[in-house]
């Protein structure tokens, strides 16, 4: 997630990205996405406390969740939004103290309202952005890419790319099936979702589990067309690429946001998870995360001093096409579709 050449990176790079730990402050341990370790938006923790936080990084949020029901210990960590639901029903996390967080009042209650309750916020919104078609517009003619079902026509059959994560791979193949929110999904939604999954997967060349892998195989012409978040296309522009995105598919696209969970009984300090995330919600953290990762602040008094067309340059404008929420499915869907989409890419 983070605009590195694509000259220097190979795959032995990318995989130590996702696991390695980079020690600088000792007192606080973030378990977040591989290349959020953004400048711009920690220099305000910078200030206050010398250097960095100590950063793990991870590539998807299975593989964070699997990790801390392990044992990992953090101080906190960055799931999406349909992933924190795990984290409170497993009592990994607990309650943010959101008066210790001046900015929390900026961000829209759409995103923090889902995970307030009786006994406090669970969860920080930080940032979001959308899930759309990227494509190789020097070679791939728009009309192709005007819906999703680009990934199931025979013109690009070993030339796609799908992520390999679960909310992302399921919210395309829901709204291929004509299902725009995966709130009580029936079995024959499911069924539906399922087959259009198992009749793309003989098209896909790789199921991408990293944006700079991504923008890797893009780059090669491996990939003509792929399901992709923001970030894979920031990499790739930053590099003069041709790269498209729609977001404007006659099915639309889909958008999520993720944010930050306070761990309980972390080993660090707790006023240093506080600086972190008013850190990363700072004024001056917004144009950074756009620059970075083509990502938009979840603190909407900070975006709004962002120019329209910079908005529009990084695909983070609004759009009048339909929309799918990755909003926190069920336990019971969420365990499903992690299990079939498992199947899926093994053949079965």
């Amino acid at each position: 997630m983070t605009r590195i050449s694509l000259s220097f990176v190979s795959a032995a790079s990318v995989l130590a990205l996702t696991v390695a730990a980079h020690a600088a402050d000792p007192d606080l341990t973030v378990l977040d996405w591989a290349g959020w370790e953004i400048d711009g938006m920690l220099q305000p923790y910078v200030d206050k406390n010398g250097q960095k936080p100590t950063f793990v990084f991870f590539a998807d949020d299975d593989e964070a969740f699997q990790k801390m029901s392990s044992g990992f210990k953090a101080d906190v960590v960055h799931p999406c939004a349909a992933a924190v639901p795990r984290y409170i029903d497993a009592g990994l996390i607990e309650p943010w103290d959101i008066s210790k967080i001046p900015e929390f009042k900026n961000i829209p209650a759409r995103m923090s309202a889902p995970f307030t309750n009786d006994q406090g916020v669970w969860f920080i919104p930080t940032d979001y952005a959308y899930t759309a078609i990227a494509y190789n517009a020097d070679t791939v003619p728009v009309e192709d890419v005007a819906s999703v079902q680009v990934f199931a026509s025979d013109k690009y059959a070993g030339r796609i790319s799908l992520p390999d994560n679960t909310d992302d791979v399921w919210s395309l193949a829901f709204m291929a099936t004509g299902v725009t929110s995966w709130d009580n999904v029936t079995d024959e939604q499911f069924t539906a979702a399922a087959d259009w999954l198992r009749k793309v997967h003989p098209n896909v060349r790789a199921y991408w589990s990293d944006p700079s892998e991504l923008s890797q195989l893009m780059a090669s012409g491996e990939v003509q067309v792929a399901w992709s978040w923001n970030d894979p296309v920031a990499i790739l522009k930053a590099e003069n690429f041709p790269v498209g995105f729609n977001r404007a598919a006659a099915e639309g696209a889909a958008t999520w946001y993720c944010g930050f969970v306070n761990v309980k009984d972390g080993p660090g300090k707790e006023d240093k998870a506080y600086d972190h995330i008013n850190s990363l919600l700072a004024h001056t953290s917004a144009q950074p995360l756009l620059d970075a990762i083509g990502y938009s602040l979840s603190n909407d008094a900070a975006m709004a001093e962002i120019s329209p067309d910079a908005l529009k340059a990084a695909y983070v404008d609004q759009v009048t096409t339909p929309l799918f929420v990755q909003s926190p499915p069920t336990t019971e869907l969420r365990d499903r579709m992690i299990e079939e989409f498992e199947l899926i890419k093994s053949g079965f």
